[in-house]
């Protein structure tokens, strides 16, 4: 039997793949997710999954004998999260507690705490780098509240926790539902489907964008390297693009003559991202996939699993 590993929000985007990757790599997994936006088909067979939200106390048992728990569950759609401060905060700051303290009188030996970019919203100078951060949006401010939170419990009850700061994740199974989706697979299924995709604001927001695959590299690089403990790392490509470019380069492959259409601008998103990757990179480890590559694969999915 291989180590075993417990990964919070196992049917969404990255737990979903992050789970496949260490199948594959022969570990053993225990999945939590309510389903409330993650769905059983994205969970790869081999995963031990128990629907079950991250607020119950009914999680405590899986923990037992577990080496190394991915927390990623969490109310993330920033409209969402904007229109719903009393839930984000019941999830991701009431829940972020219940799976430390699950975590803490289990004795996992590591923790890895998903953070985001999200919070370097007040941060005007780039590329953003892990010691300023200024959150500003409720989905922000509610997962500075559990990094809080994780440096307690790292301070207090001497647990190894790591903290990942994601970037723009794109990929296989990204969460397309969404009221909102993310701009890459939003744009791929509406060309698809021969729709005009929607950008909105003027399309010159920038985002650094990185793909799933680097993400979970750098995840199981977190859990095997003990130089990670302790530390906050931007988990991003080191560049960016604009919305306009993105929809170029999906176009570009694509070929369907369609031009998106403009609307309003959301509120509270940042105009640009941009990781400084410059501690991550001394770990060795480096982002592979280039977006173009990325977005290939991207639409292959999506051929083949969601327009089927």
């Amino acid at each position: 039997m291989g180590t075993k590993v417990l990964i919070t929000g196992v049917a969404g985007f990255i737990g979903s793949n992050l789970s496949k990757m260490l199948l594959n790599k022969g570990f053993d997994i225990i999945g939590i997710d309510n389903l409330s936006s993650g769905t059983l088909e994205n969970i790869p067979s081999g995963v031990d999954f128990h629907q079950l939200d991250i607020r119950a106390k009914d999680i405590y048992p899986l923990f037992k004998e577990v080496d190394t728990v991915f927390h990623l569950a969490a109310k993330n759609c920033l409209l969402d999260c904007f229109n719903n401060p009393l839930e984000t905060s019941d999830i991701n700051v009431t829940g972020t507690v219940n799976v430390l303290e699950a975590a803490k009188q289990a004795k996992v030996r590591k923790f890895i705490y998903a953070d985001t970019s999200a919070e370097y919203e007040g941060i005007l100078d780039f590329p953003s780098k892990v010691d300023t951060v200024c959150p500003i949006g409720t989905y922000a401010i509610s997962k500075s509240a559990g990094l809080s939170f994780c440096k307690n419990y790292q301070k207090f009850w001497d647990m190894n926790i790591t903290i990942l700061r994601y970037f723009n994740v794109y990929g296989p199974v990204q969460d397309w539902r969404r009221v909102i989706p993310p701009v890459m697979s939003s744009f791929i299924i509406k060309l698809l489907k021969g729709e005009n995709p929607i950008i909105y604001g003027t399309g010159e927001k920038r985002r650094d964008f990185i793909y799933v695959d680097d993400v979970n590299e750098f995840h199981i690089l977190s859990m095997q390297n003990p130089a990670t403990d302790g530390n906050i790392y931007n988990v991003g490509s080191g560049v960016n693009h604009s919305v306009n470019e993105v929809f170029e380069i999906i176009e570009g492959i694509l070929k369907t003559g369609l031009k998106p259409i403009y609307k309003d601008d959301l509120p509270g998103e940042a105009e640009v991202t941009l990781a400084d990757i410059s501690e991550s990179i001394k770990l060795g480890w480096k982002p592979e996939i280039e977006i173009e590559e990325g977005i290939k694969r991207s639409i292959e999915y999506i051929r083949e699993k969601v327009l089927q």
